[in-house]
């Protein structure tokens, strides 16, 4: 397991940025904020902060060599007891240290005692030392399983128990022990995820690039968490993933791919719905359903007309060589916008008497076109190059 660089301060506690990265990271699912006036212990056993929640800001791989940093605040803690905790840990022995290095670097798991917690995360006993866990790193199934509760209400449960961590760093030099519950488990549970797997899911957190979703196992708990990039989200244009989806979001998405490696999983919602590019005719025409045969006119009362500049097109496509003949066919609408302009599409269904389809598509509206050519598809699609190249 790689030592990150980069920390964020918390108090006197520190811990690594790289943490609060979402694309390794959740933050809710969602998660409430108490008030800071219901957070306050006196009892130093349960390490218990005044606090208000920390926020994070996620930045994609590409803006992670530009900054690594990410936003965190407490407006309210217990700065005593934070040093009584860096000054345990300073006392601990240097064997202490040298094992926590080893689990670091064999990723090896352990049972950790939750003493307590602070406005961003658990205090974990190792050994002689005292470990953090941000709250991002704890398995999405403590959030989602009782989603009503604040973040600080079920790390106030956990005090007292047992947690499966692994060591994500162990810096002596700083008196900085990080650990994972969220990677410990992820061997356990990758192994049951295979790419083509659907998945029921709830939005954890939305973000400028995608979505992170928690996947509900057959146990009905949220193990593991995967993002679904903007890209991903549907078929039509999202330019904000938030007008689409929202934290708590019940929602179905396919494993894409599986980053072992990084324990990354990615996974798309609009994959599980056909494309609108490959709908054959047959799906886009409405038929009249006494007479069979296709209608012009759709369910909304939308009117057919001719798609702009697709006449000045054929006219021209017939100029090319090889092309004997072009015949308007069917036309209809489709349930999304593809594109405003004109688009242009070869489909894929074979020939028949040498007789291929065009599709013209603009807005929702869809007309079929029927070529009849002496041309394979190659020379075809140069063709309608060649006539676009002339057609301002």
């Amino acid at each position: 397991m790689a030592v990150f660089s980069g920390a964020t301060t918390l108090g006197s506690v520190s811990f690594a940025s790289h943490l609060f990265d979402q694309q390794s990271t959740f933050l809710s699912c969602p998660l409430r904020l108490l008030p800071s006036s219901s957070s306050s212990s006196s009892n130093r056993n349960s390490l218990v902060c005044i606090v208000k929640s920390f926020s994070s800001s996620a930045t994609a791989d590409t803006d992670r060599n530009s900054d690594q940093s990410a936003s965190s605040s407490v407006l309210s803690a217990s700065n005593s007891l934070l040093r009584d905790t860096s000054d345990e840990a300073s006392a601990a022995g240097p064997s202490d240290w040298k094992t926590a290095k080893a689990y670091c670097k064999s990723g090896d798991t352990f049972e950790g005692e939750v003493q307590g917690f602070n406005g961003g995360g658990l205090l974990i006993r190792f050994h002689s030392l005292v470990g953090f866990l941000p709250y991002p790193q704890l398995s999405p199934s403590r959030s989602c399983k009782e989603p009503q509760k604040s973040i600080h209400e079920i790390a106030k449960t956990l005090v007292g128990s047992k947690l499966p961590v692994k060591v994500v760093q162990a810096d002596e030099e700083n008196r900085k022990l990080i650990l994972s519950e969220k990677l410990a488990l992820w061997p356990k549970y990758s192994q049951n995820v295979n790419v083509g797997d659907v998945f029921n899911g709830r939005v954890g957190s939305v973000e400028d690039y995608g979505a992170f979703i928690h996947l509900r196992f057959d146990d009905g708990l949220y193990h593991l968490t995967g993002l679904v990039h903007v890209s991903e989200v549907s078929w039509d244009y999202v330019q904000d993933v938030r007008d689409v989806l929202r934290d708590g979001d019940e929602v179905r998405v396919i494993v894409t791919n599986i980053d072992k490696e990084k324990s990354r999983i990615t996974l798309s919602i609009k994959q599980l719905e056909d494309d609108p590019l490959l709908e054959t005719l047959d799906k886009v025409i409405l038929k009249d359903s006494s007479t069979g045969s296709p209608s012009l006119s759709s369910n909304n009362g939308d009117t057919i007309e001719p798609l702009p500049g697709l006449e000045t097109i054929l006219e021209e496509l017939l100029k090319e060589d090889g092309i004997e003949a072009v015949k308007i066919n069917r036309q209809g609408f489709e349930k999304r916008v593809v594109s405003q302009d004109l688009q242009l599409w070869l489909s894929n269904t074979p020939p028949s008497d040498g007789k291929f389809v065009l599709l013209a598509r603009a807005g929702r509206q869809v007309q079929e076109i029927h070529l009849t050519t002496s041309l394979e598809q190659g020379g075809i699609k140069k063709a309608l190059q060649h006539v676009l190249e002339r057609v301002p």
